[in-house]
């Protein structure tokens, strides 16, 4: 399978047979190659409720009449807007039809904002462990840093781990290596970093820190083979 990076926290992965978008930020991400209009998706995984994490979701489920996973409150939520939304938890697995997924925790908010202002609660964030055909792929989601990695990277066959590294709102990169070490995955990509201001960072700095040969800052559009 191949698993691309889309810019901020979008990640894309693409079996034979499936599709599967990670938090489909696009439209108003400045830093990323996609399009929404043109976006295809059998299935969109989401971390959290925050809006750059969503994003596009409506508009590609119902376009591609997508199946969509998130956390218990979110999934209601979409689900209460006529999308097709599986509920899961912190915690919990799946087996899809597409490869099995599994929330863990993650250390951060979940809240989507309405056009007018309203704030939605929708539960708690999580990040997400995928697993097809014997590979996994850790999305942390938006995180701090918390010990608990260690016990998620022991307990888990790691093969691509992506790890936000912006600041501010999750993990700095010093933090990030650290969590880096602490997952244990054979390879490590900086997300969540460079689309706003307040989370610039130098990717490539943060992957030459890891780890001789596991660190690597994809480009949007980039992506890594399984």
């Amino acid at each position: 399978m191949k698993v691309f990076y889309h810019g901020h926290a979008v990640v894309k992965v693409e079996t034979e047979k499936h599709t599967i978008l990670i938090d489909p930020y696009i439209s108003e991400n400045g830093n990323t190659d996609l399009k929404a209009d043109e976006a295809k998706a059998d299935v969109i995984l989401l971390t959290h409720g925050h809006n750059d994490h969503v994003g596009d979701t409506f508009e590609i489920a119902k376009r591609n009449d997508a199946r969509i996973v998130a956390p218990f409150e979110l999934a209601t939520y979409l689900g209460n807007k006529g999308l097709d939304a599986h509920p899961m938890y912190i915690g919990g697995a799946h087996e899809f039809d597409f490869g099995t997924v599994k929330l863990t925790q993650a250390f951060h908010g979940s809240s989507y904002t309405e056009d007018d202002g309203t704030i939605v609660y929708t539960g708690m964030p999580t990040g997400i462990l995928l697993t097809i055909d014997g590979k996994t792929v850790y999305h942390m989601g938006d995180t701090g840093l918390f010990s608990d990695m260690k016990m998620i990277g022991e307990r888990n066959d790691i093969d691509l781990a992506f790890v936000p590294i912006g600041d501010n709102f999750t993990m700095g990169p010093e933090d990030a290596l650290t969590a880096a070490e602490w997952i244990g995955a054979k390879q490590v990509v900086p997300v969540h970093y460079n689309t706003f201001d307040l989370i610039n960072q130098d990717g490539e700095a943060f992957a030459s820190k890891v780890k001789p040969g596991k660190g690597k800052a994809l480009k949007p559009g980039e992506y890594i083979e399984l």
